[in-house]
């Protein structure tokens, strides 16, 4: 569809998506998406067996939180970019912030640790497995996504996928972390938001196509 198309119809209200819609939508596909990736991770990898200590640490909550933030900013992004016209504002800082804040506190733990520590911080015991058990984790989540934005009205199809990705990518790492026994910085800084690229990276290459008008 040519843009000055889309301008006449958005004008005559072919195409108008109202805000509640979207949010509808939305709430039903993260409904189905986070359920379908917590099977996932309880039939297949299961929960730490250590819960009851973890939920102890302040790095717990930390990794929680970084990942929390990362799927609301995902969210806000993907909930823009469902709609033309709707401007992304401060996201892309809302979303770039929480990743430079986990890597400053990688800095500082990196700094602080003796060198002969410094690789086991960075590649603890599982860092040739977490990218991929997130990725695959995030898949349920990512049909659901990639569901919703195409039943609305994105006209920047490469960001709504990687949007959509990244909203995936969130949920699946956060189910990923009720299992993963990681909690050093500079490992959540490095595996944790690779696993979550791969399907930004997937989102951005399939958008251009399914996204498409």
């Amino acid at each position: 569809m040519k843009t000055d198309d889309l301008i006449g119809l958005l004008a005559r209200g072919a195409f108008a998506v109202e805000a509640g819609g979207v949010r509808r939508r939305y709430a039903m596909a993260l409904g189905w998406g986070v359920s379908g990736t917590l099977l996932l991770m309880l039939f297949w990898l299961g929960v730490r067996p250590d819960m009851a200590r973890a939920v102890l640490l302040p790095m717990f909550w930390v990794k929680l939180g970084f990942l929390a933030t990362l799927l609301a900013g995902a969210l806000v992004a993907a909930l823009r970019l469902s709609r033309p016209g709707v401007p992304m504002g401060r996201v892309a800082l809302a979303v770039v912030a929480p990743v430079l804040a986990m890597w400053l506190l990688a800095a500082f733990t990196l700094l602080g640790a003796a060198s002969g520590e410094r690789a086991a911080l960075l590649l603890g015991m599982s860092w040739s497995v977490c990218p991929f058990y997130i990725a695959a984790l995030s898949m349920p989540a990512f049909i659901a996504a990639l569901w919703a934005m195409r039943g609305l009205a994105p006209t920047r199809p490469v960001l709504a996928g990687a949007a959509s990705g990244l909203l995936s990518g969130a949920i699946g790492a956060l189910a990923y972390s009720l299992y993963c026994p990681e909690m050093a910085a500079p490992f959540i800084g490095i595996w944790y938001l690779l696993g979550m690229m791969i399907p930004v990276v997937l989102g951005g290459v399939l958008g251009r196509r399914l996204l498409r008008w």
